[in-house]
């Protein structure tokens, strides 16, 4: 079977083909070759479950791996390749008209950070639940990196993460609140429960929020919008593009920021951080951590030791093995990608699988 990609779909195509110039692939630095690219756009995808296919075998052919999430309400995602092969699949995305000016950020690393390629159908790119928050239709005032540092010093604005907790955890900018949310879906709660019940003369004159990429924070605003707020903001391009053009002299961000792939975590100019991802919870580690009595390399660390039983403590011992019995092989075993399926206690989400990709 080939992988040729196949023609799109007549009704999602632009079937008068396109002039414009493919999205700019920037050149990778020798010792990280591979470039990760973080993209999402709101838009009508009517007929989104026959792109999957499509999408799945074009990446393919590009030799391009990651997530990437499909629903009516557009696309969400982060891949990875080499130069030609991002530059290849991204010239086939722009024939569908509706992702010409798609939203992506660019990043490297060293070694590819995901094991295989999956294209998911879902009821939302982003799961908020809240039907009304549509950035198709509103959205908060997008602030470039470059204007950010004034808006959230000023004291009339009230910063606020929209992120989960365990990514507010390694990081976040100077005075945000942090909602401590362990879902996205959570936001409407805080939202509900903190925001809602201040008196009308106590309401912040402006509320600024960010998250990784850019995604959460367009329905969140649009959320806030819905719900009678004014004057709402939001970073364009996320954490990842402030990371990425400020710099660190001028910058207000504090620790790490939490990345949902193999590099666990990235700091100024998008290097690559120190944190490492325990593979029983997904919840990301310090160095410290790495040190604790608590950690077991596959098993456990200070945050979810003690709380798996110990059917689940042999198989990740298991796994563990395997991974290093490929790594002495020099070779990837799929159970280190992030995306493997995480064990789940009773009644909890780990880190992963709650984050669904989130950006």
């Amino acid at each position: 079977m080939s992988n040729k990609p196949p023609m799109l779909n007549n009704e999602t195509a632009n079937t008068a083909g396109h002039s414009e110039p493919a999205i700019p692939i920037p050149a990778a630095p020798p010792e990280m070759p591979v470039i990760v690219a973080a993209m999402y756009k709101f838009t009508e995808l009517a007929d989104f479950e026959a792109l999957r296919p499509q999408l799945q075998t074009a990446a393919l052919h590009h030799k391009i791996m990651g997530t990437i999430l499909l629903a009516h309400e557009g696309l969400n995602g982060t891949i990875a390749g080499s130069a030609a092969g991002l530059r290849g699949f991204f010239d086939y995305l722009a024939r569908l008209a509706a992702m010409r000016d798609i939203e992506v950020k660019f990043s490297f690393c060293a070694e590819m950070p995901f094991n295989r390629m999956k294209v998911r159908l879902k009821k939302e790119i982003v799961t908020l639940g809240q039907p009304a928050a549509d950035p198709r239709n509103t959205v908060g005032t997008y602030v470039q990196p470059q204007d950010w540092n004034a808006l959230i010093s000023d004291e009339e604005t009230l910063v606020i993460d929209t992120r989960n907790d365990y990514e507010v955890a390694i990081g976040q900018f100077a005075n945000a609140v942090d909602p401590q949310t362990s879902t996205f879906r959570d936001f409407a709660d805080y939202v509900e429960q903190k925001l809602k019940p201040l008196a009308a003369g106590a309401r912040p004159k402006k509320i600024a929020m960010y998250c990784t990429g850019g995604i959460r924070c367009e329905k969140a605003t649009s959320y806030l919008l819905q719900q009678g707020f004014e004057n709402v903001y939001h970073l364009k391009g996320g954490i990842l593009k402030y990371l990425e053009t400020v710099p660190e002299k001028d910058s207000l961000w504090q620790g790490d920021c939490f990345v949902f792939d193999q590099r666990v975590s990235v700091r100024h100019g998008l290097v690559q951080g120190d944190y490492d991802m325990c593979h029983a919870c997904r919840m990301p580690m310090s160095k410290a951590d790495t040190q604790h009595p608590h950690y077991t390399a596959g098993i456990s660390c200070p945050k979810c030791h003690g709380t798996h039983d110990a059917e689940q403590q042999n198989r990740f011992a298991e796994r563990q093995k395997q991974i290093n019995l490929a790594k002495a092989r020099g070779e990837s075993h799929i159970g280190q990608d992030a995306g493997k399926k995480a064990e789940k206690q009773p009644g909890k989400k780990t880190g992963k699988q709650a984050a669904e990709k989130q950006t």
